[in-house]
């Protein structure tokens, strides 16, 4: 048994398609949960969540988060999963559930600095976590780092040990299985981390027959982020199929070229329909030409860009 687990250290790497850093220490439990969906762990994991209001108050907490209470999470390690994104592992009491829900964000904070009162300014920031809700003891952020990104920039700076402050869950689309025939994804960069977490909720139950295509836009072949899990997961999985598209080809690159188009849309996507929703995450950019950004008060507003000219409503269209 040893043997195997030096071995799946060994070969996580590859499944993933990350890079270890050199100054860094490579932990041996983000390689199992994040081996390219080649863990069972990521298909057969239990279905059930944990939420506060469900806690039996005679018995201990069973969840670790808290909407109303700012919580320090450690970190345990971190590694670089490409050029310019970075994954962290966050741990806690292994007796826990985090209690997040299908989909969800976290809210962190960072000290900034001190206004004329004294009084500590802090750097605020929503982040979808890659692992698994039923994961006990630990949650995965995968982040891209922006040179001048504040709480980007702090994230990298962090080194196993210290500590984030987290609140949440913060609720975005409660996604329940089978709710839709076919679920269509238009995501952009970091953007695919809250289509990740719906995919695995969708592929690791039998009992859900949820089809899925995903749009997944990049700059270049190299910022696909998790690339080789997702393609491992639409391997083994026929109700998964996955459309990559980079502004920057490679001479061997064999998806698409340039922005979403409504090509792509149309031989991509399912067709507006009632059993349908499309799922759409990403950089402003990106939000704009393809549904329209959210309302300011931070609804999802009216839907425009390629999608409405395309025919889908506001009840076939979510903007995480």
């Amino acid at each position: 048994m040893a043997t195997f687990f030096r071995r799946l250290a060994k070969a996580a790497p590859i499944a993933l398609g990350v890079q270890a850093n050199s100054n860094s220490r490579i932990p041996f439990g983000i390689f199992a949960a994040f081996s390219g969906g080649i863990s069972s762990y990521y298909y057969f994991s239990s279905q059930n969540l944990v939420y506060s209001d469900q806690l039996n108050e005679d018995a201990t907490p069973k969840v670790a988060l808290n909407p109303d209470k700012w919580i320090e999470f450690k970190l345990e390690d971190k590694l670089q999963a490409s050029h310019n994104s970075q994954l962290f592992r966050f741990s806690f009491d292994p007796n826990l559930k985090l209690g997040l829900d299908v989909a969800s964000c976290l809210i962190t904070r960072a000290p900034k600095e001190q206004d004329a009162e004294g009084k500590t300014k802090y750097i605020i920031r929503p982040y979808t976590p890659i692992s698994d809700p039923d994961s006990k003891g630990y949650f995965d952020l995968l982040i891209k780092v922006y040179p001048e990104g504040k709480m980007s920039q702090h994230f990298a700076s962090l080194k196993p040990g210290d500590v984030v402050e987290v609140k949440g869950p913060i609720e975005k689309l409660r996604y329940s299985p089978n709710m839709k025939k076919h679920i269509g994804m238009i995501a952009g960069g970091t953007g695919i981390t809250p289509m990740l977490q719906i995919i695995d909720a969708i592929l690791k139950n039998p009992d859900d027959n949820t089809q899925v295509s995903l749009l997944y836009a990049n700059i270049s072949p190299d910022d696909i982020l998790l690339k080789k899990k997702l393609d491992v997961l639409a391997a083994t999985h026929p109700n998964l199929k996955i459309f990559y598209t980079v502004d920057n080809p490679t001479e061997d690159w064999r998806g698409g070229t340039g922005y979403i188009s409504k090509d792509m849309v149309v031989k991509g996507l399912p067709s507006p329909s009632d059993d349908t929703i499309i799922l759409v995450c990403g950089p402003p950019g990106m939000m704009k030409h393809i549904s329209g950004d959210k309302a300011k008060d931070w609804t999802q507003g009216e839907v425009s860009g390629l999608l409405k000219e395309l025919g889908y409503t506001e009840n076939m269209v979510y903007k995480f």
